[in-house]
């Protein structure tokens, strides 16, 4: 899930070279994530991602169109990242509520700590504008819809609440910045997380 470490010029050192399109979007992304890291969510426009990636401004506008389709894409990249990290998890995990809240737990914290300074960047640009926030809305009611799906054979009949899940996703957000800013580590914001997936489910029997 990490970015490439390239720095973001890097693209120039080497004659543009046509790529297949998605090929090209992967490598568009790669770099928008590396200037994020860089340089900081406000410095990443279509004209300074032509530049570091090496490619005419024309090609950064017709894979994006704007500065807004480029974070909404790179908020899907990152959630296809971390759906895709959870499946797996998942799949490979004990069938306990135990095993599952740990892996939801873990698997948001490792995503979002991947990630690094990115992502933070990236989810302040996206409460910017309406646009945006639907974006993220979006693929926020998916993940919760997700966890609602594990975690219904542990919780009572008429499953955990929405209300109860837009809580455990505010936690889940909050302990994953924590963790990214230092104020504390990985396994307290896992552990803490997975507590209250725990305390969450048993609520709702």
């Amino acid at each position: 899930m990490s970015s490439q470490t390239r720095t973001p010029d890097a693209a120039q050192d080497s004659p543009r070279r046509r790529l297949p399109r998605d090929e090209r979007l992967r490598q568009l992304l790669d770099v928008s994530w590396t200037l994020i890291r860089d340089e900081g969510a406000d410095a990443l426009t279509l004209g300074r991602l032509a530049d570091a990636a090496g490619v005419t401004k024309p090609v950064v506008y017709d894979h994006f169109g704007t500065r807004n389709g480029l974070l909404a894409a790179l908020y899907q990249d990152f959630d296809v990242r971390q759906t895709a990290l959870i499946d797996a998890a998942i799949a490979a995990s004990k069938p306990t509520l135990k095993d599952k809240a740990h892996v939801i737990a873990a698997s948001y914290i490792e995503c979002v700590l991947t990630q690094g300074r990115e992502i933070p960047g990236v989810l302040a640009a996206l409460g910017g504008s309406p646009e945006l926030a639907a974006v993220k809305r979006q693929y926020q009611q998916a993940f919760i819809e997700k966890c609602q799906t594990i975690l219904a054979p542990f919780a009572g009949p008429q499953g955990v609440s929405l209300a109860s899940l837009w809580a455990m996703l505010g936690a889940a957000d909050a302990l994953s910045q924590a963790a990214v800013a230092g104020d504390i580590n990985e396994e307290q914001a896992r552990d803490e997380l997975m507590e209250t997936i725990l305390a969450m489910v048993k609520r709702s029997k």
